[in-house]
């Protein structure tokens, strides 16, 4: 059997890899389970990503709502868009989270010409220049040209100082981030040139994945009781991660929905950051 992907090309389908996907929301084993041999049925040969991502999406929702908001994850990142300036401030908030001072959109002049800096981190000694790289697209792909470009931006930066955070200090290093894939033409590249690099997948034990649910790091946007006009109205008032309503739930005040649906907002965002998958990296 295939599956169809949003490119339309045709690969064939992985039960070990669905299964594992269904795992990674936190559900018991019996009930991953429950929800694989509740799709088997329901295959059919050319069933296509986005209707197998729904089918294993209401299933898990069905058991409870932080399974099918951590499954959520990718379409979550994507939702943060569409021009990625919400991506940026999620991307400021997993560098904070690092112990950095961020702040984001700052324009600089280089040696040459200015540069807009999209996330901007300090810690310590280090300065950081941190690209973000927003992709509306399903299976997009970074190519080469972006990090051979980025490489170019760093170099134009370095060596000057900069006030930033009350401070004068030099761009230490620079990041190249991203919701999407790199093409392996851009992994060699960064590789070779030591480029700092992440992306959904990249690296393999330390990626845009990996951290969100090692450190609890959900979008606002992975949560499956708010509508599309609901998690705009949060992000616009500045609660970007799930975290942000949990510590302050007054953010659902803006919403202009019944108090009953608040509460169940609540408590999906406060049972998905409280059941962590593994300690923090």
């Amino acid at each position: 059997m295939h599956v169809k992907k949003h490119s339309g090309e045709l690969v064939p389908f992985e039960p070990n890899k669905l299964r594992h996907s269904l795992s990674k929301s936190e559900a018991s084993e019996d009930e991953v389970n429950k929800v694989f041999q509740r799709i088997q049925p329901r295959l059919y040969d050319g069933i296509t990503t986005r209707e197998l991502y729904q089918l294993a999406f209401d299933l898990l929702k069905n058991h409870r709502d932080s399974y099918a908001a951590r499954y959520s994850l990718k379409k979550a990142l994507r939702d943060l868009g569409p021009e990625g300036f919400y991506f940026e401030k999620w991307i400021g908030k997993l560098f904070a989270n690092a112990g950095y001072k961020t702040i984001t959109g700052k324009t600089v002049q280089g040696h040459a010409v200015t540069h807009e800096i999209d996330v901007i981190a300090t810690k310590g000694d280090s300065m950081l220049a941190i690209e973000c790289k927003f992709r509306n697209d399903v299976d997009a792909k970074i190519s080469v040209t972006t990090p051979m470009y980025f490489l170019s931006r760093v170099k134009d930066i370095k060596d000057l100082s900069f006030s930033f955070f009350e401070t004068s200090k030099q761009f230490t290093d620079g990041w190249l981030v991203t919701n999407a894939y790199l093409t392996s033409d851009s992994i060699s590249f960064g590789e070779y040139y030591k480029l700092n690099m992440l992306a959904w997948d990249y690296p393999a034990h330390n990626n845009i994945k990996n951290q969100v649910d090692n450190l609890d790091l959900y979008p606002v946007t992975c949560l499956t009781n708010l509508n599309g006009m609901e998690k705009s109205l949060l992000l616009k008032n500045g609660c970007i991660l799930v975290r942000d309503l949990v510590e302050n739930p007054d953010y659902l005040e803006y919403l202009q929905t019944a108090q009953h649906q608040k509460k169940r907002i609540l408590i999906e965002a406060q049972e998905l950051v409280h059941s962590p998958i593994a300690e923090g990296i």
